[in-house]
């Protein structure tokens, strides 16, 4: 005796050798033997032959037109074989009655199963719609078909180009675009992203990587909604000072001045001053929810994207010749040792009389301009008035003796040793780049006095206000280290813990409120502070072990993250489009790692080949290979030996890593250290 029983899903036969009530022992054509439960046992049989039954019901089943069927059907629960004696005769076969039984397994859209081989035929509008979505399903295949076909001709069809970073970045796995991409690149053995590249789909490699950017981080654009900045309403003290602040001539976002009193007579007192933008803009508010939306400026060569609309910031900023509002710490010092005698936090409105532009007068304001009163400059080619000399000299000094307080506290001395690159863009159209722009770069290096004076001001203000706060009880937002040792970093939270990387015993971002939003929520504090001294606590906006301080440190973290790797990837971009524009095919490095190098005038790290067993620092010559600015990736192989001594092995060595360039492609993710925070475009201060 045989039997056709159904098991996952599927019919099949076998010979019975034992059975009782509940199942029964079963060999398949196999040979192999199977426990069939009685309840999935549909049919009993003893001839034809279990193959031959099955064969001959499935091409009936074929032959079945379930319209028809469907049609005969009863239109109460009905049994297989009672919907073959209604479609065939009433003496239907035991091969049509499971050809019937099969037609109707695999038609769920037509009929529902109800229990052991019995179903009952959906309703005409439920059948409707299935047949609706069925036929659809099979357009949408026919479509998915021609896409394949036209992506594996070399041709992108336009839906496809529309979803190009929802498809590389975050598809939707039953989208057709993305399955006409997925088969493609399966039928022509081509990545993705290779695919879609020799189909034409990016046609600008900038605009891919901004475009990329956009949706990865601001899918509603860029750009803000009309709202008006709120006028500080406070009447604040007018403070004795005429401050000036230091900044790349590119800056908008003038958050910081600095301004000196007494000096020459044996007390000076160094006021930092901060633009105010938290005496207007409240938590919460719409201006707030801009700036805890964005988090920070994304900066990149030739543009950028602020956190707070441009009219806020020209609202709040310290421009020259206006009285504006600053939250300012004044440090009383002596003038020969530099000892700090006093700190006090005032609310006022400063005079800026002046905004210097370092990169107009980083060749003025050298070390021994500073240091050499009887040096002059060629007659025309010194802008700066006698009476800013001697406060900038006063101020360098004040700087090399806080940068040797924080290295006796570090430990270890800090060896910049590599020079920052500003990036300038000519040609292009409009504000924002295309891409074609015609690229120059330059080389600034680390420490210029200027810089030094500025980074200096603000560790000083960052440390000061943070222990201040702590002092008080007040919670802010802190980046703290606990030691240099490796793998040790640097981590953001709500105590005034020790930053071993800078030297100083708290550090609180600050001194940039109109460009990072951590710097906002601290300078609330920092206001509160201010004006409730022991009693701050209960009037700061945030209070202690606050969960949306928590919060902002999370988004601040992810953000400040993906915001600084795509600078740094824009700049790779940048500087291989320098390469190819000034046709350089050749360059200089020295090697840091194993099969790396990075070259001596450019801001690129590279791998090469020919180098594996070169020490560290040596010196070599390199010859470029294929430049490919979507990967932003370019080979290299060494060519010459530069050097004729082994350097030592910490040359080229540097405490803030290797971050400055991207080694390598970068990460197309398709789905199938701390150092001086200095201000990221080539036009912002360094703010430590």
């Amino acid at each position: 005796m045989f039997v056709l029983f159904e098991e996952a899903g599927k019919f099949l036969t076998g010979r019975v050798l034992s059975q009782s009530d509940a199942s029964a022992q079963v060999e398949l054509d196999s040979g192999k033997r199977a426990k069939v439960k009685a309840a999935n046992i549909l049919v009993t049989f003893e001839k034809p032959a279990p193959a031959q039954l099955l064969a001959a019901a499935r091409e009936i089943c074929a032959g079945i037109e379930l319209d028809m069927a469907w049609e005969f059907a009863p239109d109460a629960e009905f049994g297989f074989a009672d919907l073959a004696r209604e479609y065939f005769s009433d003496k239907a076969t035991l091969e049509q009655q499971v050809g019937a039984l099969i037609c109707l397994f695999e038609a769920p859209h037509y009929f529902r199963r109800a229990g052991k081989g019995r179903f009952r035929k959906a309703s005409a509008d439920v059948l409707a719609l299935a047949l609706a979505a069925i036929e659809k399903k099979k357009q949408v295949q026919q479509q998915i078909d021609h896409w394949v076909v036209e992506l594996g001709a070399g041709r992108c069809p336009e839906p496809v180009r529309e979803q190009l970073y929802k498809i590389l970045f975050k598809p939707d796995k039953n989208a057709p675009e993305y399955r006409a991409v997925v088969e493609a690149s399966r039928a022509t053995h081509l990545a993705p992203l290779d695919l879609l590249q020799k189909a034409g789909a990016i046609d600008s490699a900038y605009q891919f990587h901004w475009r990329r950017f956009l949706f990865e981080n601001f899918p509603k654009g860029i750009d803000f909604p009309a709202l008006q900045a709120e006028a500080i309403r406070d009447e604040l003290p007018l403070a004795p000072v005429r401050a000036f602040s230091i900044d790349d001539s590119a800056t908008t976002e003038i958050d910081d001045a600095l301004s000196l009193q007494g000096l020459g007579s044996g007390k000076v007192i160094l006021g930092i001053h901060i633009a105010a933008p938290g005496l207007a803009i409240q938590p919460g508010d719409a201006i707030d929810q801009l700036g805890r939306a964005r988090l920070s400026t994304v900066y990149m060569p030739g543009f950028k994207v602020t956190m707070l609309p441009d009219a806020v910031v020209q609202t709040y900023t310290l421009r020259e010749g206006r009285d504006c509002p600053a939250v300012s710490l004044y440090v009383t010092m002596d003038e020969q040792t530099l000892e700090i005698s006093a700190t006090e936090t005032r609310i006022e409105r400063v005079p800026i009389a002046a905004n210097l532009r370092h990169d107009q007068l980083d060749q003025v304001v050298t070390t021994q301009w500073l240091q050499q009163p009887e040096f002059q400059h060629a007659p025309g080619t010194d802008p700066l008035a006698p009476d800013m000399r001697a406060q900038l000299a006063f101020l360098y000094r004040v700087a090399e003796h806080l940068k040797a307080q924080r290295i006796q506290v570090r430990g270890k001395p800090e060896t910049f040793n590599r020079p920052d690159y500003n990036f300038r863009l000519v040609g292009g159209a409009g504000a924002q780049p295309e891409g074609h722009e015609q690229v120059q770069i330059s080389v600034r290096q680390r420490g210029a006095p200027l810089d030094l004076i500025v980074a200096e001001a603000m560790i000083l203000a960052n440390s000061s206000w943070g222990n201040w706060m702590a002092e008080l009880g007040v919670p802010g937002i802190y980046r703290s280290q606990a030691s240099l040792a490796p793998g040790v970093k640097v981590r953001m939270g709500t105590r005034a813990l020790p930053h071993a990387g800078i030297g100083v015993p708290s550090y609180a971002w600050s001194t940039s409120p109109l460009r990072r939003y951590t710097d906002l929520v601290n300078q609330w504090q920092i206001i509160a502070c201010a004006r409730h001294g022991r009693t701050a606590a209960l009037a700061a906006p945030f209070k202690p072990k606050d969960a949306e301080l928590f919060s902002i440190i999370s988004g601040f973290d992810a953000a400040y993250a993906a915001y600084g790797a795509f600078q740094g990837a824009m700049e790779r971009f940048w500087t291989l489009q320098y390469l190819m524009q000034n046709q350089i095919t050749e360059l200089d490095a020295a090697v840091f790692k194993e099969n790396m190098v990075r070259a001596e005038s450019l801001p690129l790290v590279l791998m090469v080949a020919g180098a594996r067993d070169l020490p560290r620092g040596a010196r070599v010559r390199v010859r470029l290979g294929d430049i490919d600015t979507i990967a932003l990736d370019v080979s290299g192989t060494v060519v010459e030996r530069l050097d004729a001594t082994t350097p030592d092995a910490d040359a080229g060595s540097d405490d803030e890593g290797d971050d400055d360039a991207v080694a390598g492609p970068i990460a197309i993710a398709v789905d199938m250290g701390e150092g001086t925070d200095a201000k990221p475009e080539g036009g912002d201060n360094p703010d430590s």
